[in-house]
């Protein structure tokens, strides 16, 4: 059974102004999420599953949808701040979605295999599809046993600015052991550097891997994701800010023993358009790939 590509698509970039989903970035105007999919095509995936607002669906339909439609299978499903568990009601003054997790739980009734989960506006690169579709395919029938693409953080930063990742920590097996969502990391000094939570500088290998988001999962990680939104409801109804991630529910899993994540390691070197100084840095990158010949000119 082929694996599926679960693409978060309903964030609207807010640094970043518009649908950056659907910025035309390569030479054909491809965007960057149709890389993903040519990626994931090529790294035996069979079927993409989208996650979106309904409120872009025309704009994603025409634009997205109609161009992979002889490539992939493809599905759409929709993120809304008020599909809740039963006996929860979205709070009135809320307009923050619920989180990457809240995401990937709209995934639930058309999900049946393993599943990998991308954000739709990084490029992760070639290899780290071939790694995570390999590694998808070999969890076929199995439950507990995730993974993700670990990043090495030297080739995830930004030059226009600071960003957010969530930092891993490995046991001795390449088992992830902790995930921590560090902001403002940056290179100061030749340094990858970011704020810990008391505020002071901290200081990490340019090797150490981060989490960018690429997780590959069985579909009881749904089961356990509806389980746990209800506590995290709960205790968070009223913090209009407060996101459900997928960190906070993998670090969940794995402390309490239920699952275990590998972490994959990959020379795929991470970008994307965090700022919209970035948005020529990519094209440039995208063009000498291209030149490379890592990709066609024009992919769909």
């Amino acid at each position: 059974m082929k694996p599926t590509l679960f693409v978060l698509a309903a964030g609207m970039g807010s640094r970043y102004g518009g649908l950056k989903q659907l910025d035309g970035l390569g030479p054909n105007g491809e965007t960057i999420m149709d890389y993903s999919i040519y990626d994931a095509i090529r790294g035996g995936f069979g079927k993409v599953v989208f996650v979106i607002r309904k409120d872009f669906e025309n704009d994603f339909r025409t634009k997205i949808l109609s161009k992979y439609e002889n490539h992939i299978p493809v599905e759409l499903v929709f993120q809304d701040i008020h599909d809740l568990p039963a006996g929860f009601t979205c709070p009135a003054d809320r307009v923050k979605p619920w989180g990457t997790n809240h995401a990937v739980l709209m995934g639930k009734d058309v999900i049946n295999e393993p599943f990998a989960v991308i954000n739709a506006d990084d490029f992760y690169g070639r290899d780290s599809f071939a790694v995570l579709g390999k590694a998808l395919t070999e969890m076929t029938g199995k439950q507990n046993d995730y993974c993700m693409v670990g990043y090495r953080v030297g080739n995830t930063l930004s030059e226009s600015g600071s960003v957010a990742r969530g930092v891993c920590e490995t046991d001795a097996n390449g088992y992830l052991t902790t995930v921590v969502e560090r902001t403002a990391i940056e290179r100061i000094d030749g340094k990858v550097s970011f704020k810990d939570e008391n505020g002071v500088m901290q200081t990490i290998a340019d090797n150490t891997p981060v989490s960018m988001n690429m997780w590959g999962f069985t579909p009881d990680y749904f089961a356990y994701s509806e389980e746990y939104f209800k506590e995290f409801l709960k205790e968070n109804m009223d913090n209009l800010k407060a996101e459900y991630f997928i960190p906070l529910m993998v670090n969940k899993l794995i402390n309490d023993g239920t699952a275990k994540v590998k972490v994959l390691d990959t020379t795929s070197k991470w970008f994307g358009v965090t700022y919209a100084d970035d948005r020529q840095g990519v094209v440039d990158k995208i063009e000498a790939l291209v030149a490379a010949g890592e990709y066609p000119a024009k992919l769909f």
